[in-house]
């Protein structure tokens, strides 16, 4: 199931935005999280919505075994890319924090030391691959559009895994 998290989050690269953090896509990220969409870094906002869109498809509401909340409320909401750390840590038995030295699949958060966040497709040992919404080509957490980036693992601060609950 985590895979089609990354298979999501890969069918939006190419999205760009119109004007500087806006675009009607960018807006239906952002609509995504707790704040009202405007001209702000939107990398969680689009985090957020690859969340609510794998959480569309019953196969994994039911594979997530959530016993006292319901998907809306279990979903990552947070505009702010260390809000995922805090967001997982307050859900433990549905996710884990894995250490920037971890070896991460398709469909892990990854939450950068830069204040940025994205989905991995690949971990390649020291390096990953991933899909980030509000970068570039050169790789900037202030960009343009969402892009399959490939950098080194160590900028990373935390990896965040999804499991079902037992």
């Amino acid at each position: 199931m985590n895979k089609l998290i990354a298979d999501i989050a890969a069918e939006e690269i190419g999205v760009k935005e119109q004007g500087a953090n806006s675009g009607a896509k960018i807006r239906e990220y952002q609509a995504c999280t707790t704040l009202r969409p405007a001209a702000w870094p939107w990398c969680a906002a689009f985090v957020c919505w690859v969340f609510d869109q794998w959480l569309e498809n019953p196969q994994v509401v039911t594979w997530l075994n959530l016993k006292v909340m319901t998907p809306e409320k279990w979903r990552p909401k947070t505009a702010l890319a260390y809000g995922f750390l805090q967001w997982a840590k307050d859900r433990p038995a549905t996710t884990e924090i894995l250490s920037d030295k971890a070896k991460v699949k398709a469909g892990d958060i990854v939450v950068y030391d830069f204040s940025h966040v994205g989905i991995v497709l690949q971990d390649k040992g020291s390096r990953i691959i991933t899909v980030e919404g509000n970068t570039n080509g050169a790789g900037s957490r202030e960009g343009d559009g969402v892009y399959r980036k490939d950098r080194p693992k160590s900028i990373a601060r935390n990896f965040i895994r999804i499991v079902p609950r037992q």
